[in-house]
């Protein structure tokens, strides 16, 4: 799974970057392979299986029974005003967020950035002009994409009574969108009793907006939170797209801090521990007295809510668990929930089976889900939570 990670600069962009890619010490040690610079291993948090089986087991990404799951987080490159004519970096921008599945948007919620990322003081820049900038970006270089030769391609759908919907999806396969995607915005506008070349211009801005919305989801993450007089800036936000309010530094300074061993933390948590013994220097004790003050009015960092948000609730994704024994849960290699998928809603068993391997899925006989013990089919629906083991002739080799 992609998270694009976008925002003008000098919002702490790259800071909530590298703190969401900074692993602390208690699951850094789990192996992944080398990526390219602007894309880091971030992770999501859920209940592991070994909740519902009452038992404990040993993997460096369950903690306490909280299952950590690797996704990739894309550094979008840094965005401005007229990016989609090629403005800045305004090309890898689009081609960095064309890849993502969904969006964070990270934004001053402290109004202390102007709109070309400048310094100002604090609560002089309104937040909410960052919001529109970037959905207008967005909106006009997806709309670049239809509009061209659109007419031509609406006089040959006509003279050939070609599909609309199939000429659109076709336009627009290079970021993830399908003919499911492109109908269901068809008929949810209506668009669908009108001839392509009698759309005007309202109706490709709204189409266009409609679509970005459903297949680019965003989340705000509103940065510097804690600099805020208040967060009513929140519900300003909320009316648009969600938002969570988060400190990036904060969460940066702790994984730190618990990779170097002086606190006790995980991602996520509302609270941080120092380790017994330690005799902290006075920076040290003056920086994580201020995390805890950060932590006390945000409720946490909230950059871990920030990632899980874009997972579960925009993406709708649920946790599989798959296994090559359903009686002892664990691979051939007897290593227990060895592996946790992540799926959209609605994913059957032979889509399990995929994510692993094509071949499994080709193959596929049934699956055994592990809970009950039974026997399911390639279309059997998962739920979020099951431990399957699949079995087809490649298993069976």
């Amino acid at each position: 799974m992609q998270i694009g990670l976008l925002g003008k600069t000098n919002v702490g962009k790259s800071t909530f970057f590298s703190a969401a890619t900074q692993t602390t010490a208690q699951i850094g040690n789990y192996p992944f392979t080398t990526i390219e610079p602007n894309v880091g291993i971030a992770y999501v948090k859920t209940d592991c299986a070994c909740k519902h089986f009452a038992m404990t087991h040993n993997h460096p990404l369950c903690i306490n029974g909280t299952r950590y799951i690797a996704v990739k987080l894309i550094d979008v490159a840094g965005l401005v005003p007229g990016a989609h004519e090629g403005k800045g970096l305004g090309n890898k921008f689009l081609d960095d967020a064309r890849t993502s599945e969904v969006l964070i948007h990270v934004i001053d919620a402290s109004g202390s950035t102007d709109i070309q990322g400048q310094s100002v003081p604090v609560g002089t820049h309104d937040p909410m002009e960052d919001v529109k900038f970037v959905e207008e970006e967005f909106d006009q270089w997806m709309k670049q994409i239809l509009q061209r030769e659109w007419q031509k391609l609406a006089r040959e759908l006509e003279s050939k009574s070609g599909k609309v919907i199939q000429a659109i999806a076709q336009r627009f396969s290079g970021l993830g969108i399908d003919e499911y995607d492109v109908e269901s915005v068809v008929h949810t506008l209506n668009l669908q009793s009108k001839k392509p070349h009698d759309w005007n211009e309202d109706d490709l801005s709204t189409f266009i907006k409609t679509l970005r919305k459903r297949t680019k989801p965003i989340i705000i993450a509103a940065n510097k939170s804690d600099l805020c007089h208040d967060l009513g800036i929140l519900d300003e936000f909320k009316k648009i797209h969600p938002a969570v309010a988060c400190s990036a530094e904060t969460e940066l300074l702790l994984r730190k801090a618990a990779k170097n061993g002086i606190i006790d933390y995980l991602p996520g948590a509302k609270s941080f521990k120092i380790k017994d013994g330690l005799n902290l220097n006075p920076p040290q004790q003056k920086a994580l007295e201020l995390a805890e003050k950060v932590m006390s009015k945000l409720d946490g960092t909230g950059v871990q809510r920030v990632l899980d948000y874009a997972c579960f609730d925009l993406l709708q994704m649920i946790t599989v668990f798959p296994v090559e024994d359903e009686t002892k849960l664990c691979n051939k290699n007897g290593e227990v929930l060895p592996d946790a998928k992540l799926l959209r809603v609605g994913a059957t068993a032979r889509d399990l089976a995929k994510s692993i391997h094509q071949d499994l899925a080709k193959g596929f006989l049934f699956a055994i889900d592990a809970k009950t013990k039974q026997r399911v089919g390639a279309e059997h629906q998962l739920k979020n939570g099951d431990v399957l083991k699949i079995v087809s002739t490649l298993s069976r080799g």
